[in-house]
């Protein structure tokens, strides 16, 4: 009897503390899962872009573009000094006279000596904006030079007053025609004429767009009916067009131009919205602009400014 109230004992206590020890694992794995789970909610809540539904912000711009304000003064004694692209001749110089009359004291002093030489010059700290027929590269803007766009411009193909031809060339025919595999004006509806092709300097800012917008980014033809100038200057090369003569040239250059005859690409004249040889020009600066910068070019993106520029094209 004695043995067998012994056992029960034995038994009893074994299940207690059985009992015991299966309760504390519960209540230890309960914690644990609890933490773990505070601990990826905070670490989440924390750090947003570890959410797979959670878009991450895009980066500032290295060159962030600054909105310019027209300005309401402008210092006497400011001087500001613009060189680059021959496309923007007319716009710097419209610019300028209106910029002079609105802020009396001021000089801004102007030159276009071509794009890339514009932009080195701002590189340089010679110049305070560089016109620019093209967009800066990378490695420009890595250096702290930002562009705005300020007009539209277009490639005028031209030939010369004496020239019998009077169609509309076809881009293709553009095409053909500066790379050499069409040499006669019959070939293209007109006399029975070879066709002298007058080619611009191949560090012409104008040449490089037109051959990415007319050649597709191909070469020039070298056929002996293929004349490159040594100088990236509009008269001489107006000059040469003669009665047989084509070249190409800014719109703005040759838009008033008595001598010369502007050939309607696909039925289209450069002043037309889809004419196919267009681009943008940009006034480029260095970041962080000046005062002087900052009202200059305040007073181009204005609508008074922006009157300015369709005006002077």
């Amino acid at each position: 009897m004695y043995q067998k109230k012994e056992t029960l004992i034995t038994v009893l206590s074994l299940i207690i503390t059985l009992g015991i020890l299966g309760g504390g694992y519960w209540l230890l794995t309960r914690q644990t899962k609890n933490n773990a789970t505070d601990l990826i909610s905070s670490s989440t809540s924390k750090n947003e872009p570890l959410r797979s539904n959670t878009s991450l912000p895009s980066p500032p711009s290295p060159s962030a573009v600054t909105a310019f304000s027209f300005p309401k003064t402008v210092p006497q004694g400011t001087t500001l000094k613009i060189d680059g692209s021959t496309a923007l001749v007319l716009v710097n110089q419209s610019l300028k006279n209106g910029f002079q009359r609105e802020f009396a004291g001021v000089e801004v002093l102007t030159d276009a000596q071509g794009s890339s030489n514009g932009i080195n010059a701002l590189l340089d700290g010679n110049i305070d904006i560089a016109a620019t027929s093209r967009p800066l590269t990378a490695k420009e803007q890595e250096k702290g030079l930002v562009a705005i766009p300020v007009a539209k411009d277009a490639i005028a193909v031209v030939i010369g007053m004496d020239n019998s031809f009077r169609k509309s060339l076809t881009a293709t025919q553009v095409k053909g025609i500066f790379q050499g595999t069409i040499q006669n004006w019959s070939e293209v509806g007109g006399a029975l004429e070879a066709i002298k092709v007058i080619n611009r300097p191949s560090e012409g800012e104008t040449r490089k767009i037109f051959t990415e917008l007319a050649l597709n980014s191909e070469e020039f033809g070298n056929t002996p009916n293929v004349t490159t100038m040594d100088r990236d200057t509009i008269t001489p090369m107006l000059q040469k067009l003669g009665s047989n003569g084509i070249g190409y040239a800014t719109h703005t250059q040759v838009a008033d131009q008595q001598a010369v005859r502007i050939v309607p690409i696909d039925g289209l004249t450069p002043e037309a919205a889809n004419y196919p040889y267009q681009r943008t020009l940009y006034y480029a600066y260095k970041n962080p602009p000046s005062e002087a910068v900052k009202a200059f070019l305040g007073y181009a993106t204005s609508p008074v400014g922006q009157q300015i520029i369709e005006d002077s094209q």
